[in-house]
């Protein structure tokens, strides 16, 4: 009698620890590269603050589901998606890249700008093809969503200077080393806020949808990228997703 006591003790037991299991969604590991498209701008800790994160806060808190932030370079953090090491992020070029492995939002939740600055009197650039013989200052670090492999290429002429950050680049385009700063709109924004430059202008080259990754190993992962997306449809993103204006000056 006592040995079937404990038999029941012990089913009742488990079957608690199963449904606890059950209700509690697995915590999820935001992961985003150590590059930002959005800002300059860095916490305490070094790190750039980059608003998507921001918007990952209310996004994972009315899904219910715990989840944390964690920055990697490109490379690894690609490698962790494609793995399910990090099972969720926010990216530019996602279907491509990671279709195989991950779930992908079908509406974009935001839409990155790259932007070619140039001089007054210079002419604008709107295309890659534009680019053709001329010079120009890149960042480290950045594809520009494959702009960078066009400009690489020996047989478009394009005289391409690599500079290590944001304000070194206009600071160099500033100085007269090349015709064109290739850069983000709302970094380039920050830069320009804080250091004016005279009679500049620029052009949109290309508009890129960022997308809600999902691994597919998340647990009923379909479901929960549908839940993401609805919520995602309800949050106002001109709240997070703001860096300061500049008026678009056009030749």
């Amino acid at each position: 009698m006592l040995f079937l006591r404990l038999i029941l003790i012990a089913s009742f037991c488990n079957a608690i620890v199963w449904l606890d299991a059950q209700a509690a969604p697995e915590e999820i590991e935001y992961a985003y590269p150590d590059i930002s498209v959005w800002t300059t701008q860095r916490d305490a800790d070094g790190k750039l603050k980059n608003p998507l994160v921001r918007l990952a806060q209310p996004l994972f808190e009315k899904a219910g589901i715990p989840w944390h932030a964690k920055d990697y370079p490109a490379k690894r953090m690609f490698a962790n998606l494609r793995e399910g090491v990090s099972k969720f992020s926010m990216l530019v070029n996602a279907p491509s890249i990671l279709r195989d492995c991950c779930l992908v939002s079908k509406d974009p939740v935001a839409v990155v700008e790259i932007r070619v600055f140039h001089r007054k009197g210079t002419p604008a650039i709107t295309s890659m093809e534009e680019l053709n013989g001329k010079s120009v200052i890149t960042i480290r670090g950045y594809s520009y969503a494959g702009v960078l492999k066009y400009i690489q290429q020996k047989e478009n002429k394009i005289e391409n200077y690599p500079a290590p950050n944001h304000a070194a680049a206009f600071s160099m385009f500033a100085n007269g080393r090349a015709d064109y700063v290739l850069d983000y709109a709302f970094p380039a924004a920050e830069i320009l806020e804080k250091s004016p430059i005279e009679n500049i202008a620029f052009s949109t080259l290309k508009k890129t949808n960022v997308y809600l990754i999902l691994h597919k190993s998340y647990p009923d992962a379909e479901n929960v990228m549908a839940r993401l997306e609805a919520i995602a449809k309800t949050l106002d993103k001109e709240e997070f997703l703001n860096a300061p204006d500049i008026a678009p000056v056009m030749n």
